[in-house]
């Protein structure tokens, strides 16, 4: 699973590679992360910052929770289908 960095380091490393001083690839590299890592933070940033069309953040944490309800409720459906059918065949069959 991914390292999780505290909000306030991920800003600071958009401030720093965003003020041109230093090329991105550098200011990873000194703060210890990929440099896709950082590109993404920054990528992430425009799109919450209206700069950029995509999902912002608070947007991408709902899509992915309404995906795993959804999956839930799938997987639900699903086993209460199968007991359905196995209680209506049982029903069918007769007692024994």
């Amino acid at each position: 699973m991914p390292v999780r960095y505290p909000d306030e380091f991920r800003q600071r490393a958009i401030e720093l590679a965003r003020t041109g001083d230093q090329p991105v690839a550098k200011v990873a590299a000194d703060l210890g992360i990929a440099t896709s890592c950082l590109r993404r933070w920054m990528m992430q940033d425009d799109i919450d910052g209206g700069r950029r069309e995509g999902l912002n953040t608070d947007e991408r944490a709902e899509l992915v929770r309404l995906r795993r309800e959804l999956r839930t409720a799938q997987m639900e459906v699903e086993i209460l289908r199968r007991a359905a059918a196995y209680f209506a065949k049982e029903k069918l069959s007769g007692p024994k």
